[in-house]
């Protein structure tokens, strides 16, 4: 023989807040650790940006490049290609490889062209990165592109 109590009012009104505080509970830990790792603005005033977008995006169309990247050894490759297929070298290359949830492990490789691909000393480890290439022509044109490289180990 087993004996129960009664479900009163506060029994039922003790489940109810029960459920709400752990609602509450992972709504605030989801939005402190969004808040936590969001890595910051990508342009500081995004009107002036839009305004500039339509020929920028025309310049790079006319440029004709395609950006790949890779890992492998301890080395990250960026193998930029002009519409013919051939390698471009650049006039200039800033290139900052991290992670895109976070900044904590940016770096900003020094990539030297070796006749075919612009190759810097990086050791990543697995999973999703970002390379954020800003590139100027030779004729001085402007090309920013962000390359995602996935590691699998």
């Amino acid at each position: 023989m087993t004996s129960s109590k009664p479900l009163t009012g506060r029994g039922v009104f003790a489940i109810f807040a029960s459920g709400f505080a752990v609602i509450i509970t992972v709504n605030l830990a989801l939005a402190y650790n969004a808040v936590r790792t969001f890595p910051g603005l990508e342009v500081k005033n995004s009107y002036v940006a839009s305004q500039q977008f339509d020929a920028r995006r025309s310049v790079q169309e006319a440029l004709g490049w395609t950006v790949n990247a890779k890992s492998t050894g301890g080395l990250v490759i960026l193998d930029i290609r002009d519409d013919a297929g051939q390698p471009v070298q650049v006039a200039k290359l800033d290139a900052t490889v991290g992670r895109a949830t976070h900044v904590k492990d940016d770096l900003t490789p020094d990539f030297a062209f070796d006749g075919s691909s612009y190759v810097a000393r990086a050791a990543l480890g697995e999973g999703n990165w970002n390379v954020r290439m800003k590139a100027v022509a030779i004729d001085g044109s402007k090309f920013e592109q962000r390359v995602i490289l996935h590691i699998k180990e």
